[in-house]
């Protein structure tokens, strides 16, 4: 059995914002029925920009609607910029925890906003593509894949907390193991193969632009959903000075993540010659 705090409890017995906004400005969709997680995410703004009114409806466990309920609380009267910062951790600490195999709730609520965001701003991605492995949640290879990239994910039970595949019946459990290998391999190449793509010479002025926007719409995404976050510090020459924010700040691979993701990024993306290294308080 698993222990929630009271205030978990509160927002699942009491749920603030359930229904719908009519004329929504917003609509962000997550999860399905046959997975047995869905929320839907609405919201409306003001003259001046900020988030209005926000409701949700969703199917899914007592920590589902607590978290839903929760963020929805913590959007209202923020800018989109604002709400798009909140994490799944920031969720999960509004609530005062969240067991960790709960965590998946939380991540669930941000991908929500998220989406709702970027419909508002009419950028949607396209749906996730590739060969289903889960048949229980019915997750992909491309999507195991991509939190295995972003997320540094190990085990199967890693892959399961951020995905829920494998959370079944198990069946999938040997296929999940493959795409971990297969990634770590890719990952071990690409490292070690000479970078010899010519890039065109960037002035200062272009170069911070794009690692800015680079930053905002490819990295920070990623890290905020696991609760982490970047913040550019300085740009100086091919040096890229960044500060890890939220869980990325404390965790463990946190070189992993600034060198294998963010600098590998920005390599691939920029220029080959920049190097990300961290500023610390």
């Amino acid at each position: 059995m698993w222990d929630y705090t009271d205030k978990v409890k509160d927002h699942f017995l009491n749920p603030r914002n359930v229904g719908e906004v009519e004329n929504a400005d917003g609509v962000g969709e997550v999860g399905s029925l046959a997975c047995g997680d869905a929320l839907r995410l609405t919201f409306k703004l003001d003259d001046v920009g900020r988030i209005a009114d926000i409701k949700f409806k969703t199917f899914g466990c007592g920590s589902a609607i607590a978290s839903s309920s929760a963020l929805t609380e913590m959007v209202k009267g923020k800018t989109l910029a604002e709400a798009a910062k909140i994490t799944n951790q920031d969720i999960a600490d509004y609530l005062g925890g969240l067991p960790k195999e709960k965590m998946h709730c939380s991540v669930m609520g941000r991908e929500a906003l998220g989406k709702a965001i970027a419909y508002y701003r009419g950028d949607l991605e396209p749906e996730p593509e590739g060969t289903l492995v889960c048949d229980c949640f019915g997750v992909t290879d491309k999507e195991i894949e991509r939190a295995v990239l972003e997320n540094n994910l190990k085990t199967v039970e890693e892959v399961t907390d951020y995905t829920k595949a494998g959370g079944g019946c198990g069946r999938c459990h040997e296929q999940i193991q493959a795409i971990l290998d297969k990634v770590g391999t890719e990952c071990m190449v690409e490292a070690l193969a000479p970078e010899t793509a010519a890039q065109p010479k960037l002035t200062t002025l272009q170069k911070i632009h794009l690692i800015e926007d680079t930053l905002e719409r490819e990295i920070r995404p990623s890290l905020q959903k696991d609760g982490g976050d970047i913040e550019l510090i300085d740009v100086d020459g091919d040096l890229v000075l960044v500060e890890l924010r939220g869980v990325c700040s404390t965790c463990a691979a946190a070189q992993v993540t600034l060198k294998g993701y963010v600098e590998t990024k920005l390599r691939e993306l920029i220029a080959p010659e920049l190097v990300v290294e961290e500023v610390t308080a």
